[in-house]
This record gives structure tokens, C-alpha cells and sequence, in this order.
């Protein structure tokens, strides 16, 4: 047996990935998607990485 095998406190590969999954699927449904930038927002962000690129 190996040491994992030997240890009660260790979950074995498919337990341990069922727990990631469904840790996942609970964050996805209880995450809000971030809305859209304002159009002021998103222009003053454009106007900023075209004076980045014009300074390079």
C-alpha cells in the first residue's frame, strides 16, 4: 500500500476532483457577470491606451 492508501485523512483523486467541481459550479451560479463599462468609461480607457502606444 502506499502512504495515501495508509493515511484516513487523505481523499483519493476522484473525490478530490468531485469536491473541485462542484466547489466550481456553486461559484459560477452565485458569481453576477461584471456589467459593461460605460461608453465614458470604455472611451477614457481607449484614449489612454492609445497615448500608452504612441509614447512606445
Amino acid at each position: 500500500m502506499t502512504q495515501i492508501e495508509n493515511d484516513p485523512d487523505q481523499m483519493d483523486h476522484k473525490t478530490c476532483r468531485y469536491i473541485c467541481d462542484a466547489v466550481g459550479e456553486r461559484l459560477q451560479q452565485s458569481m453576477r457577470p461584471e456589467p459593461a463599462l460605460s461608453s465614458r468609461l470604455q472611451q477614457l480607457l481607449d484614449e489612454m491606451q492609445r497615448r500608452e502606444a504612441d509614447r512606445h
